[in-house]
């Protein structure tokens, strides 16, 4: 059975499922790590989408017909299409730069949402978070600084894909929650797969028999983050649950140093705080004038 967002929230169900959803990602960031050098990024991200899509299918097949209606093709394609660009920038970022530095410039992307949301949805901010704003894109600044070893134009592949992944929240706002999330999962996962399925050939390595492992690991930890990050999203709200989101930053870091020897020096861990410092804020900020509005 499909699950669906229920009524009753359980905050600490949720808040559990969050924290082994970014965990599940992370793992899935390692195997990318690791197989993108051996196969090539397209053919990897290749993998992460059919996958997917096959176990997706595999779960939704009794109910396809009602998981791929949608009231909204033009929007899911877009959102969908965002969501590819922000995974391929990632994964271009993840093999050329420390897993810890791409995590965190990730990590912005709350900020670029918010910025969005004022330059295209017509919302408005107040000064302190437009200067959280600019602190985040100054921790950006200080992971990657322009002029040392780690700033290569692939340096900046994660900062597109936070822009990228704005651009998926802010059309997914416009979608609302008028369907299924597995809907949404569904398109994400068939127009994925649809183009680079048509690009895939001209960049085909055969993989080793090891890559295969690595393969179905990448398929497996994607599908499961993105099943389990649904689950928290029904037990509890997604303004509860954002700040979880930056326990990624401390799981990319463990793992950099556990499977790639990459230990942070001083100044990335000094950008890495400033920009959750400055995500933390902007969270806090929406969440309090979202409460206002609800009580106005």
């Amino acid at each position: 059975m499909i699950p669906t967002p229920t009524g009753a929230a359980d905050p600490r169900r949720a808040i559990a499922l969050m924290i082994l959803a970014i965990l599940t990602f992370s793992l899935m960031d390692v195997t990318v790590k690791a197989l993108a050098p051996r196969i090539g990024v397209l053919p990897t991200l290749w993998a992460r989408y059919a996958g997917q899509m096959l176990l997706v299918l595999l779960l939704v097949l009794p109910h396809l017909r009602s998981v791929a209606r949608t009231e909204y093709p033009l929007l899911q394609f877009l959102r969908s299409l965002s969501l590819m660009g922000a995974t391929a920038f990632f994964f271009i970022g993840l093999s050329t730069i420390p897993l810890t530095s791409a995590a965190a410039l990730m990590a912005t992307n709350p900020v670029f949402i918010t910025l969005g949301a004022v330059l295209f949805l017509g919302e408005r901010v107040g000064l302190r978070r437009v200067l959280a704003i600019l602190a985040a894109l100054g921790g950006a600044w200080i992971v990657i600084r322009p002029g040392s070893e780690i700033f290569t134009p692939a340096a900046l592949s994660p900062l597109a894909a936070a822009i990228c992944y704005s651009c998926y929240a802010l059309l997914t706002r416009r979608v609302g929650r008028s369907e299924s999330p597995w809907t949404s999962l569904f398109y994400t996962g068939l127009v994925g797969t649809v183009l680079l399925s048509l690009a895939v050939p001209f960049a085909w390595t055969p993989p080793a028999p090891a890559d295969w492992l690595l393969i179905a690991a990448l398929a497996g930890t994607g599908t499961l983050g993105q099943l389990l990050l649904i689950r928290a999203l029904s037990a509890g709200e997604a303004a509860m649950l954002a700040p979880y989101s930056y326990s990624g930053l401390v799981f990319a870091t463990l793992w950099g140093i556990l499977f790639f020897a990459e230990w942070p020096d001083a100044m990335s861990i000094l950008g890495m705080v400033v920009i959750a410092t400055a995500g933390l804020y902007v969270w806090h900020r929406e969440t309090a004038a979202a409460r206002a509005r609800r009580h106005a």
